[in-house]
């Protein structure tokens, strides 16, 4: 979403991405945590600090941690490796570095949450990937594929256009990471029993009537918004469209040739039951 800068639409983006996992009957397995990053001032008043402090401890820092310093130190602090965690305990904190304005804008996000019931934790450490980000950064994250994971992640990146030559345009958003997505409902054993992805079938047997077939898809969706209309491309013979037909799960195939098209008509045949094939007109 862009044009808009205030914890309102933080927290519109944020319900939606809650709403989701209510619709996938996941929200049990999923935990909300936020923090703030700050304007870009206050963002770099604290890498200095942080850097002073871990410079400070490089004897106690791995390899990878060793490289971030030098390159993006508040990776640091998401670094996986026990030793470089305890570390970071007593590292300075991003949110005592803020500025007024910030503070405020996390503030109120977080008494809005509440308000519209949505657990959530403040994590200091989280800090994302990508220096663009500012003020509110967010992660949906779950412990039910063993280690934790990020499920869907996002924030405010404000300065994103004008960095890519646009004029400053205030924006926030978020990502999903489908595999682990689809990794997550199937360990949860929560998708759903009909996965066909057609609803309808048409068929077109010949490349002479592969227009007046997608005439009729056409207005099968035109009339039936909500049916899932699927178009055979590619050719083959009957016998070949008709099982790509039935593996797509679709209750019918409606079956179009030379002779329907110029009869202005169509078969039907049912896919999932033993009713016979019929024939209707068309307009």
């Amino acid at each position: 979403t862009y044009g808009l800068d205030g914890p309102d639409i933080d927290l519109e983006v944020i319900m939606l991405s809650a709403r989701l996992w209510k619709a996938f009957g996941i929200s049990d397995a999923v935990t909300l945590e936020i923090n703030s990053l700050g304007s870009n001032e206050a963002r770099a008043n604290y890498r200095d600090a942080l850097v002073d402090y871990l410079t400070a401890h490089k004897d106690k820092l791995d390899e990878d941690s060793l490289r971030r310093l030098g390159t993006n130190p508040l990776r640091v602090l998401d670094s996986k490796n026990p030793d470089v965690q305890a570390l970071v305990q007593d590292a300075p904190v991003l949110l005592d570095y803020l500025d007024e304005d910030s503070r405020q804008h996390f503030s109120v996000l977080c008494e809005r949450l509440t308000q519209v019931g949505i657990e959530f934790k403040v994590n200091p450490k989280l800090v994302r990937g990508l220096d663009y980000y500012n003020r509110t950064v967010f992660e949906w994250v779950t412990d039910s594929l063993g280690a934790q994971g990020t499920v869907c992640a996002g924030g405010r990146y404000d300065g994103l256009v004008e960095q890519l030559g646009g004029k400053g345009t205030p924006a926030v958003g978020f990502a999903m990471g489908m595999e682990r997505l689809v990794l997550l409902l199937t360990t949860l054993e929560k998708v759903p029993a009909d996965s066909s992805s057609a609803d309808v079938y048409v068929t077109a047997l010949g490349d002479d009537v592969a227009g007046f077939a997608m005439q009729v898809a056409e207005s099968l969706r035109d009339q039936r918004p909500n049916l899932r209309v699927m178009m055979h491309c590619g050719g083959g013979n009957f016998k070949k469209q008709l099982k790509r037909a039935d593996k797509t799960g679709a209750q019918v195939a409606v079956l179009i040739g030379t002779d329907e098209m110029n009869a202005k008509q169509v078969g039907l045949k049912p896919l999932r039951s033993s009713n016979e094939q019929v024939t209707v007109g068309v307009e």
